[in-house]
C-alpha cells in the first residue's frame, strides 16, 4: 500500500526532523562513540509518572506524526554544515551522523488508545546511539498531541451527540494549530476551521463569517444578504454583532425558514440559546440549528447540556489542553546490553533519585485487565513473561521493524479506536469532577520477583 492509497492522512513533503532535538542528545552521542558504548543495544520507553491533576485518563495521540518524524530524521548536508560551523560535535560524530538512519524497532499503544501513569505507551529499541537521538522529537510530538486529544476527549464526552468544531488556529503557533486539529479529531471533534489541517489530514473543514464581515457592510441586513447570496440559505449567520433578537428576525427574513444555522458568540449562552430557539420556532425556522462559541471548555459545554444547542465551536481552551498543555511524558532508558556484542543480554536499568522522579527498569509489556462484564479494571505492567490470562489483552503493537514503518492508519480508524477505548472504561472516567485515574496501574512481578 502506498501513502496515496491511505485516504485520510495525506502526507506531504516533510523536511528533515534531525534538528528538532536538544544539543545534549548529540553530545551524549559523541561521548558514547568515544567510550565505545554507543553501539550497546538499548530499550527506551515513553511514559508519564502522573496524569494532569484531576484527570481520569490520558489519550495517546501523535503516534502517526512520530512515525513520520522518525522516517525523516536525516542529517542532510546543510544540517551537518550547521553542526560543524557551531562546533557542536566533533568530526567523527559528524561522519556518523551523515549516515544516520533509524534501524531499530518501535512498539507502542495504538494511537487513540487511553493510558495511565506508568503505561509504556512507546518502546524504542536499537543501539543507544540511534535511539537517544529520537528522545526530544518523540516527546515534543506525544506531549503536545496527547494533551490536546485528552482535552478534546473530555469535551466530546461532555457534548454527547452534539458535534464539536475545532477553531483554535489563531490561538497557537501556526504549525501547532495543524497538529492540534489532528489531535482534536482523534479526541472526538467533528471538523476544523483550519484549512492546513484539512489539506494535510483530510479533516472536514467548516467556516462562514466573522463579526468583521457584518461590520464591513452598511447594515446587518446587507451583510446577511451578501452571505446568503454567496453561500446559499443553508449557511450559518452570526447573530450577535448588535441586537440578537433583531438579527435572528432579519436572518430568517432573508434566508427563509430553511436557514441552515445561526451562531452565538457572546453573552449568557444558556439564556440566549433558549431565547433564540424560541424565536426561530415562532418564525417557522424550526429546522435552523444553533451553534455556540465563546471561550468554551468541557465545563461550559457540560453546563449547556440542557440548552437547545446543536453544535459547539472551541478554540483557546482546546489548543492549550484546557489548562494542561503537556502530558508530562518522559523518555527513559530502561534496559541496555552489557556490552556492544549483538548477543549480549539486556540488563534492567532505572533512575533511583529522590524527589519522585524514579522509574521502573526492564523492557515492559502492558495489558488491560477486564472484569466479568468486559469493563476495564486495571492497567497491568510487567517484565518477562505475560501471564496467560492477560495474553489476549496486551496493548503494545509493532509500529516499526528494522527501521521500516509498519503502520499508517487513516484518522477515522484512530478516532473510532479512541471512542471504543473510552467506552470500555468505568463510567466514572467521563466525570468532569477532579479525581484519581479511573484505573490503577499494577506492576506484575518480574523474572526475579521484583
Amino acid at each position: 500500500m502506498t501513502t496515496a492509497d491511505l485516504g485520510r492522512g495525506r502526507r506531504v513533503g516533510v523536511p528533515s526532523t534531525a534538528l528538532f532535538t536538544d544539543q545534549y542528545e548529540l553530545t551524549m552521542l559523541q561521548a558514547a562513540l568515544k567510550a565505545g558504548t554507543a553501539g550497546r543495544r538499548s530499550v527506551f520507553e515513553v511514559f508519564t509518572r502522573r496524569l494532569p491533576n484531576g484527570r481520569r485518563y490520558g489519550v495517546v495521540a501523535g503516534t502517526g506524526r512520530v512515525l513520520d518524524a522518525v522516517e525523516n530524521f536525516r542529517f542532510e548536508p546543510d544540517v551537518l554544515a550547521f553542526l560543524r560551523e557551531k562546533g557542536i560535535v566533533d568530526g567523527a560524530t559528524l561522519d556518523w551522523l551523515a549516515g544516520y538512519r533509524f534501524s531499530g524497532d518501535i512498539w507502542g499503544y495504538p494511537e487513540g488508545e487511553v493510558y495511565f501513569p506508568g503505561s509504556p505507551i512507546l518502546r524504542v529499541e536499537g543501539s543507544f546511539a540511534e535511539c537517544v537521538l529520537l528522545e526530544t522529537v518523540i516527546l515534543s510530538i506525544l506531549n503536545h498531541d496527547s494533551a490536546i486529544a485528552a482535552a478534546a476527549s473530555r469535551m466530546s464526552s461532555a457534548a454527547g451527540d452534539r458535534p464539536l468544531i475545532e477553531m483554535g488556529a489563531r490561538r497557537t503557533h501556526e504549525l501547532a494549530a495543524v497538529a492540534a486539529s489532528r489531535a482534536a479529531y482523534i479526541g472526538g471533534f467533528a471538523s476544523t476551521s483550519d484549512l492546513a489541517a484539512g489539506f494535510r489530514y483530510d479533516i472536514p473543514t467548516v467556516g462562514t463569517s466573522a463579526h468583521a464581515f457584518t461590520l464591513l457592510h452598511d447594515s446587518e441586513r446587507d451583510a446577511f444578504r451578501a452571505q446568503v447570496d454567496s453561500l446559499g440559505g443553508g449557511t450559518t449567520l452570526l447573530v450577535d454583532t448588535y441586537d440578537v433578537a433583531e438579527a435572528v428576525r432579519t436572518a430568517v427574513e432573508i434566508a427563509g425558514p430553511e436557514l441552515g444555522a445561526v451562531r452565538i458568540d457572546s453573552g449568557d449562552l444558556l439564556l440566549v440559546a433558549h431565547r433564540v430557539r424560541q424565536q426561530l420556532d415562532e418564525l417557522g425556522a424550526t429546522g435552523t440549528k444553533i451553534t455556540v462559541t465563546s471561550d468554551l471548555d468541557e465545563y461550559a459545554i457540560a453546563s449547556l447540556a440542557a440548552a437547545p444547542v446543536d453544535s459547539y465551536g472551541v478554540g483557546t481552551q482546546l489548543v492549550t489542553g484546557s489548562g494542561h498543555p503537556t502530558a508530562s511524558m518522559v523518555y527513559k532508558l530502561v534496559a541496555r546490553a552489557e556490552s556492544a556484542d549483538p548477543g549480549a543480554p539486556l540488563v534492567p536499568v532505572a533512575k533511583k533519585s529522590t524527589g519522585g522522579k524514579t522509574s521502573v527498569g526492564g523492557r515492559k509489556w502492558a495489558a488491560r485487565r477486564l472484569d466479568a462484564y468486559g469493563v476495564a479494571e486495571a492497567e497491568v505492567v510487567g517484565t518477562g513473561k505475560v501471564p496467560e490470562e492477560l495474553a489476549g489483552q496486551q496493548l503494545l503493537v509493532p509500529l516499526v521493524e528494522g527501521g521500516e514503518v509498519l503502520v499508517r492508519e487513516p484518522l477515522d480508524v484512530v478516532r473510532d479506536r479512541h471512542a471504543a477505548a473510552r467506552a470500555s472504561l468505568p463510567l466514572s472516567a467521563t466525570q468532569l469532577s477532579r479525581g484519581e485515574p479511573v484505573l490503577p496501574t499494577e506492576y506484575a512481578p518480574g523474572p526475579s520477583g521484583s
